[in-house]
């Protein structure tokens, strides 16, 4: 939910420079990633299973992005998809996706992006999002609310549940993807529609843009949801996971009030996070 402020928080010069190093960091990897795609772009490596890519263009925006965030800021943590991870002594860690959406970005798809988000002591402070092909940069500061290029962003309110268009993505592990299709199959009939963007960072900003009523999925990591659902929050989404918890990999879900509760209700009583 939106923060009601934060007068005991970080100081806004601090939070200010995470937003600037966050923001420089997403345009130039996005940039990368734009204008430097190659014709003939193939696949560099797999991670989870044979379909579950990584290109050369991944770890080219990362090391980017790590290489930038180390000379502006040597002293924070960092962690990203690809595997570069240190330790910090700031109290702050960057958790990166340089590129979510690699199957879209390897097929031409436009929904692809750079999700940038600094933590501090725990708790994601700053999220920006930048999908290129789209033109979109979304951002957002703990406590000051969401934005689209510079414009504020809220969440659409809540059409009745039978009306929702709910957007959510499928991992690359056999198993898991079968028992994903049986929640997706008993959900589909109860709601207007399903979605599938295949970029878990650019679904959570479509949520805050009033594009989807609703988001969920199963196993995502935290580079994919930090900056995600901090801008999704921000812009007066209902952020969460299984009953009692946060977003996390077991389930991570996104809604206007009015849909998340019925949305996470259903997804608790189908038990979306079991094999």
């Amino acid at each position: 939910m939106p923060s009601p402020g934060l007068p005991d928080g970080p100081p806004d010069a601090l939070l200010d420079e995470l937003l600037d190093v966050a923001l420089d960091a997403a345009r130039r990897a996005g940039a990368l990633l734009r204008d430097n795609r190659p014709a003939d772009l193939g696949v560099a490596g797999t991670k989870s299973s044979p379909v579950d890519v990584v290109t050369e263009m991944d770890l080219a925006s990362e090391k980017l992005v790590l290489e930038l965030i180390g000379t502006r800021r040597p002293d924070d943590g960092y962690l990203g998809e690809e595997g570069a991870e240190r330790p910090g002594t700031s109290g702050v860690r960057w958790v990166v996706d340089p590129l979510d959406g690699t199957v879209n970005y390897l097929y031409g798809l436009p929904s692809w992006a750079v999700s940038v988000a600094a933590e501090l002591d725990g708790r994601t402070v700053v999220g920006v999002v930048h999908a290129p092909a789209r033109g979109e940069l979304f951002q957002a500061v703990l406590g000051r609310g969401a934005q689209l290029d510079g414009r504020p962003v809220t969440a659409r309110p809540a059409p009745p549940w039978g009306q929702a268009l709910i957007a959510t993505g499928f991992g690359y592990v056999r198993s898991r993807r079968v028992r994903q299709a049986e929640v997706l199959l008993a959900l589909m009939p109860e709601v207007r529609d399903i979605r599938r963007g295949g970029a878990a960072a650019v679904d959570l900003c479509d949520v805050a843009a009033g594009r989807l009523d609703g988001y969920y999925e199963r196993g995502l990591a935290p580079w994919d949801l930090a900056a995600g659902c901090l801008i999704a929050a921000e812009a007066g989404a209902l952020v969460g996971g299984r009953p009692g918890h946060g977003p996390d990999g077991e389930l991570t879900v996104a809604a206007a009030p009015g849909v998340y509760e019925p949305l996470q209700e259903r997804l608790a009583r189908l038990r979306a996070w079991a094999d």
